[in-house]
């Protein structure tokens, strides 16, 4: 054997040089709020090299700026003569921070249409420019925007009149007030405390009050049967899997708007699945681990306590991705346990996710991980952090404006409460599913491997009833709607009105609501987004009703409820709902 060939000895210093980059890669996370330095020069370096070597792209913009100015000066000479003069820009339909009429008075008008212009001008500057990669682009766009956020004369006294107005109004006490609600949020934030308000809202006895049993426990899961509600329930009992980056109990809010209880009261038999929170001993838990405790253990207990020969499984966000692959993986191996699979909001196809995929690439994974490996955890308040940033006007600025410099603070509803209750992910499930999933998209490419062999989406050929909401931010219903590629199933896609929760949470009689729905028959003619719009029926109202519809016309004749769990087969019940889990922090 060759010197070449000869296996080499390991090197003494591996252990070491991993662990310090480790260390290192862990100490600027800390810094950066879990964002890649790096990352973010390396797309301002493509963006700016490529627009230097643009002379057209320079040309543009310059010209562009030049017809905004006259735009702008054009604006200021009409609106003296006449404060109803139409104004040069208007702002996007979601953008509601210079609707009061105080903006339409002289500077601040001025002040906001110079804002709007500039606005424009530098999304014409970071994009469209020849050579830069998209996931640069994305990355600078979003930047700018988030800087030119900070900067809008909203969020400073001397150019914001509405603001203003409320230190006349109120003889200052609301800066006062304000500042009384910015200590008492730093406060909750050192101790490790909720939001301010969230006691209103206590678990078990304000939200998820749905009763119920916990009737299996394992190291990751509880699982809640709930108890009936009607005489007689279908034979095919519901399962549901909740995201396990939120608390299961977006389900089972109030009771005017829980989900649980309006599933028993069409008589259904309802298990919830309720996520451990994990903490550093659970770093280890992997996809798999999810899997075989999650769905997969529930599902023998939700068949052996009701004898069911079928199950109506249901996943919301992550969960349901974890529940499509638990599908796919149970049709690779002839289980057919499954009566149908409802997916809320869930990604299975993650090439366009939306501006979550900024925070997704290899360069920040290798940081995020790196921070995950020093405490075996992400945090909730870090992927938190992220989902605030998506939605910095909403979450973010217009927070800033209204409670700690015009006092004022809106109280709490269940589900901000709810929201405010998040959990960690562990290390190792974490890292599998921002890789396999997010960034290399294995899952809809057929590269996913569950015992060592792949599994494909297309093996799924059970009933399929899937929502995307129409202003969602964490699963854009754009990419919910790929699943229609990916399988030949009967599909049912519903488009409804709201964002990721709170178009989940759309009970009857919720004002205001509204929704599309088509129906693909099994491997039927698949339309893109643009023309599934066009062809859908558009509906008032909650989409829930259409779903119990669905679920009833896949189900059997009612009959008598089963048994709260079954002892005798291994499953007494042990608590009562909410059980033990959701009240872990």
């Amino acid at each position: 054997m060759s010197a070449q060939n000869m296996p080499q000895a390991p090197d003494p210093l591996d252990g070491i040089a991993e662990t310090l980059d480790r260390a290192a890669g862990a100490a600027i996370a800390q810094m950066t709020a879990g964002l890649s330095p790096i990352t973010i020069l390396q797309a301002f370096s493509d963006w700016g090299h490529h627009l230097a070597f643009a002379p057209g792209k320079q040309l543009q913009l310059t010209a562009k700026a030049a017809r905004k100015y006259v735009r702008l000066f054009d604006y200021a000479v009409r609106s003296a003569g006449d404060r109803d003069a139409a104004p040069a820009i208007e702002p996007l339909p979601q953008d509601r921070r210079f609707a009061d009429p105080a903006w339409q008075q002289p500077p601040f008008n001025l002040l906001s249409q110079a804002f709007l212009l500039n606005q424009q001008w530098w999304h014409a500057a970071t994009t469209g420019v020849g050579g830069v990669g998209s996931h640069h682009e994305d990355m600078v766009e979003f930047t700018a925007r988030q800087m030119l956020d900070i900067l809008a004369p909203t969020n400073f006294l001397t150019t914001n009149p509405v603001l203003q107005r409320k230190i006349v109004e109120t003889g200052g006490q609301c800066l006062v007030d304000g500042f009384r609600h910015l200590i008492e949020d730093m406060q909750h934030l050192v101790r490790g405390l909720p939001p301010a308000g969230t006691d209103a809202f206590r678990v078990g006895e304000t939200v998820a009050t749905a009763r119920g049993k916990v009737v299996y426990r394992n190291r990751l899961i509880e699982l809640i049967q709930y108890a009936p509600t009607t005489d007689t329930v279908r034979p095919e009992p519901i399962l549901i899997v909740p995201a396990w980056i939120m608390k299961y109990y977006i389900l089972d809010l109030s009771p005017e708007n829980s989900l649980v209880q309006w599933l028993t009261s069409q008589g259904f038999t309802v298990f919830m699945i309720s996520w451990h929170n994990p903490d550093s001993e659970d770093r280890d838990l992997d996809m798999e681990a999810y899997r075989q405790l999650g769905p997969m253990a529930a599902l023998d207990a939700v068949s052996a306590i009701t004898g069911a020969p079928a199950v109506h499984a249901v996943g919301y966000c992550l969960g349901g991705t974890l529940l499509s692959i638990a599908a796919a993986t149970m049709a690779r191996e002839g289980d057919d346990r499954l009566a149908s699979v409802t997916l809320f909001a869930a990604q299975t196809e993650f090439s366009e996710p939306g501006e979550l995929g900024l925070f997704i690439d290899e360069g920040q994974l290798n940081l995020l991980e790196k921070m995950m490996w020093s405490r075996g955890y992400l945090d909730s308040g870090q992927m938190g952090g992220a989902f605030q940033i998506l939605k910095s006007n909403d979450l973010v600025w217009s927070r800033i404006l209204s409670e700690y410099l015009m006092g004022e603070r809106a109280p709490l509803n269940d589900l901000m409460a709810w929201n405010a209750d998040g959990t960690r992910m562990p290390y190792a499930m974490h890292s599998q599913y921002l890789r396999r999933l997010f960034l290399d998209d294995d899952l809809a490419e057929g590269k996913y491997k569950v015992n060592g062999r792949t599994i494909a989406l297309s093996a799924i050929r059970r009933p399929l009833f899937v929502v995307g909401t129409e202003r969602d931010h964490v699963a854009p219903w754009h990419s919910v709607h790929k699943i229609h590629l990916l399988t030949g199933a009967e599909i049912t896609f519903v488009l409804t009105s709201g964002g990721h929760n709170a178009g989940i949470v759309s009970e009857p009689g919720h004002n205001g609501r509204r929704y599309r729905v088509l129906t693909r028959e099994t491997d039927g003619l698949s339309y893109d987004p643009e023309e599934w719009e066009r062809h859908a029926e558009k509906k008032q109202g909650s989409w829930w009703t259409e779903w119990g519809d669905w679920l009833a016309s896949r189900s059997g004749a009612p009959g008598a409820p089963p048994s709260m769990g079954a002892a005798d087969k291994g499953y007494a019940p042990i608590a009562d709902a909410p059980g033990h889990y959701v009240l872990e922090r």
